[in-house]
């Protein structure tokens, strides 16, 4: 650790044993002072703040957050996220958004313009992702639009592809000899697999 305060005082104060502990103290000290000012500074700033930072903002937004499930990191992107849905409502933001909150390409948003359905396509495992997810998409989406929530399953699907055919055996003539109920339109003979 080099020395602060000795540097400044004369040449014979450094010899007194008096001195250099006060100096060695005193250096302490200013290195405390200094770490301190520091992280004052990066308090000033989401992405950089320490955890008593982070709790006075959550406590400003109403968030009750739970640091036994819930990272440093996924909560300062949590107030990031509340800080950032007070612009007007766009696909585009709204999408862009919820790639910060939750990584790019594990959400797709779509809107049914007729319906006034917005719905939202998400590949979530954590919760308290998905419930800020939630919150983001309340917080931004109009009143008229109605949120629908889709669930997108990691997987495989086996296709296997078949042809068949069936006979079919018209019943009803139009000369008047057929009387409706008494047989249907028409009869399906036995499905045949051609391939």
């Amino acid at each position: 650790m080099p020395e602060r305060i000795m540097p400044y005082l004369p040449e014979f104060y450094r010899e007194i044993k008096d001195f250099t502990e006060i100096g060695q103290t005193e250096d302490v000290e200013l290195d405390s002072l200094e770490a301190a000012v520091q992280q004052l500074f990066d308090d000033q700033f989401v992405t950089s703040s320490g955890m008593q930072a982070i709790k006075r903002r959550e406590q400003m937004l109403g968030i009750q957050a739970d640091p036994q499930t819930e990272s440093l990191e996924f909560r300062r992107k949590r107030i990031l996220n509340r800080y950032r849905t007070k612009p007007p409502f766009t696909l585009h933001y709204l999408q862009q958004q919820l790639d910060a909150l939750v990584g790019p390409g594990m959400t797709v948003v779509s809107v049914d313009v007729r319906s006034f359905v917005l719905t939202v396509t998400a590949d979530i495992e954590n919760a308290n992702v998905f419930r800020e997810v939630i919150h983001t998409i309340e917080t931004i989406k109009p009143a008229n639009l109605i949120y629908q929530q889709n669930t997108s399953i990691k997987g495989t699907i086996g296709l296997e592809e078949r042809i068949s055919r069936r006979d079919v055996a018209w019943n009803y003539k139009l000369d008047g000899s057929w009387k409706l109920g008494e047989k249907p339109f028409a009869s399906l003979g036995p499905e045949v697999v051609v391939t």
